[in-house]
């Protein structure tokens, strides 16, 4: 069977002219084909940003997290180990003068 196409403004085919026999015996087909594009768009739409707030409970980690800096960074603008970041991290009571200093290094860093 000899197609004929038709072309966009770059020469790339863009439309398809079949037989309306063809057509027809592949009508269903296609319909269910632009179903399941629209049920996938549909899904596309309940897209739920990841909010790290949802899974990091630590008050420095998360503070970090959505600074975008990496440990290594804040450790070093600080003047103190990556380690030493880390055990605040993993640690199950922040300290209120801890997190101050956390978080005016990281004003910090965002405005330079």
């Amino acid at each position: 069977m000899n197609l004929q196409t038709i072309n966009d403004i770059n020469g790339k085919a863009e439309y398809v002219l079949i037989p309306v026999q063809v057509f027809e015996a592949l009508k269903e087909q296609i319909e269910d084909e632009l179903a399941g594009l629209e049920a996938w768009a549909d899904q596309e739409e309940d897209f739920v940003n990841f909010d790290p707030a949802d899974y990091v409970e630590n008050p420095v980690a998360l503070a970090r997290i959505q600074a975008q800096v990496k440990q290594i960074d804040l450790a070093r603008h600080m003047k103190v180990t990556q380690s030493y970041i880390s055990k605040l991290e993993h640690a199950d009571h922040v300290s209120d003068e801890a997190m101050q200093k956390i978080s005016a290094a990281l004003r910090e860093m965002r405005r330079s």
